[in-house]
This record gives C-alpha cells, structure tokens and sequence, in this order.
C-alpha cells in the first residue's frame, strides 16, 4: 500500500520490512537485466541477416538457455527463503496483543494487563482532524513500544479478514475459530497505517489499522491512562 504521489514501498519501519524491500530491489534487478537481455537478442535477430532455417538442432545453445534460467531461479530463491524463515521466526515477545476481526471494525485485547481491550472505528470525513488521512484514521489507535519485540494474536468473529501493515512488513490473516501469530520490532517511533487486505464485505474498505509507535515511558504513561 502506497500513500498518494507515492510510486514506491513504504519506508521501512521494521527490520523485516528493510529486508523485504532489499529482495523487491534484488528482484527487480533481476529482471531488468533478463528484460534487457531478452530485448537485445530479439531485436538483433529481427534486424539481423542471420538465417537459420535449416538449422535442425543446436544442443549447445539449448544447453545454455537451460541452465542460464536455472543459475536465475537459484540466485531468487535462496534469499526468497532466507526471508520467508525469517517472517516466520517468532522471538521471545515482550508484548502480547491479541487483534480480533468483525465486520467491519478491530477489536485488541492487551493479554499483559488487565482489562485492556477496545474497539477500533474509522473515523468518519466530518471527525477528521487537519492533517489526518481520509479513510485510514481510526478512533482508537494500537499503541505499542518501539524497540520491543511485539507478538499479535490475530482472528476473526465472523468472516475471513487480514491484518496488515505495510511498512512493518506483517500481515496475517484473521480466520474465525483459529489463531494466527506474527511477531514484529518497530526501529523508530511514527504511526503506520494498514487497511483489511481480505475482501471481507460490503465495508471492506472502512476498516483501516493504524499502529503507533511510542516510547516506553510514554506507553506504560497510555496503559495507566486506559486503564484508570
């Protein structure tokens, strides 16, 4: 998800996402190089004088055009895996938030503490403050320490939704009657916005995530303040 007059990634918030962005580069890389290749050859053989119509077999060449896209495949796939375990790794979390999917609104539940649990509404156009984002802003924000190690609990009460945030790099996928887990690790303070990557409705589109990210005085300041 980009923002308006955005044509790349989001800047990453997360140590995965930086990776993640570093294999889209590889990628790309890759094949532009194949493109340009590709491109050359066929343009050379469209201008070119070379005849080959008798030409019966060449086992050499197919040789070549078979083990060239082998070497390719090989140079995506291993750090396609290095980061796919890494996605899947989950460390020792210091904060545990349990996200629930209804249609069409979060709910979070903070397991660490008690009676931490909220819904979270889009806000509408006519409670929007200047400088916020239409149709990403929430009432109710998913507050969380940066520099922290964070696990999320994600399922649904209804229907199937996904819970996603770009620029951390996560997204899980909210299944009724089970528990998807993620983890991630926010390097920076900001907030981050999401959307429900499922089609989930008629109100698909309303139901955005906004994650903010705070110090640890000023997040254990917010759970007092929720919490009295």
């Amino acid at each position: 998800m980009t923002f308006w007059s955005n044509w790349g990634l989001q800047d990453a918030s997360s140590p995965l996402m930086e990776q993640l962005i570093f294999f889209h580069d590889h990628a790309m890389m890759v094949i532009v190089l194949i493109m340009s290749l590709v491109s050359f050859v066929s343009v050379s053989l469209v201008t070119g004088s070379f005849s080959g119509r008798f030409l019966l077999e060449y086992q050499e060449v197919e040789a070549i055009w078979t083990f060239l896209p082998g070497v390719v495949l090989v140079f995506l796939a291993l750090p396609s895996l290095r980061l796919l375990y890494l996605l899947d790794e989950i460390n020792d979390s210091v904060l545990t938030i349990k996200v629930i999917g209804h249609q069409w609104y979060w709910s979070y539940e903070y397991s660490d503490f008690l009676d931490v649990e909220y819904d979270s509404y889009m806000l509408g156009v006519d409670d929007l403050s200047s400088g916020e984002y239409r149709l990403l802003e929430v009432d109710h924000r998913t507050v969380v320490p940066f520099c922290v190690d964070v696990r999320v609990l994600v399922t649904a009460a209804d229907v199937l939704h996904s819970w996603t945030v770009p620029s951390l790099g996560v997204k899980a996928d909210a299944v009724p009657g089970r528990l998807n887990q993620l983890s991630f690790y926010c390097s920076r303070s900001g907030i981050f916005y999401g959307q429900c990557s499922e089609i989930c409705g008629a109100n698909h589109s309303f139901m955005p995530i906004v994650v903010e990210s705070v110090g640890i005085s000023d997040f254990i300041f917010w759970i007092k303040s929720v919490c009295s």
